[in-house]
C-alpha cells in the first residue's frame, strides 16, 4: 500500500525538497500580491525569492492575503 509520508534522510534530498517548498511559497506570495493589485518592487521580489525560511514565507503569505499595502507584508520581518 503506498504511503503519503516520505521520510527524507539524505542532506541532499532535504536541501532540494526544502528549496522546492520555499520556491512554491515565494511564488504564492507574489501571486497573492498581484491578485491584490500591488506593484511589487524588485527589492521585495528579490527578498521573497531568496528566502529559504519556510516559517518566514508563511508569515508573508498570510500577511499578503490581507494586506492593504506592500509595507503591511514586509514590515517587522
Amino acid at each position: 500500500m503506498p504511503t503519503e509520508h516520505w521520510p527524507v534522510y539524505s542532506p541532499f534530498a532535504k536541501e532540494h525538497f526544502g528549496r522546492g517548498k520555499a520556491e512554491g511559497r515565494a511564488r504564492a506570495i507574489l501571486i497573492v500580491l498581484d491578485a491584490q493589485g500591488f506593484e511589487v518592487p524588485e527589492d521585495a521580489r528579490a527578498r521573497v525569492g531568496e528566502c529559504t525560511d519556510l516559517e518566514q514565507l508563511d508569515v508573508w503569505l498570510r500577511r499578503a492575503a490581507v494586506a492593504a499595502s506592500i509595507d503591511d507584508v514586509f514590515l517587522n520581518g
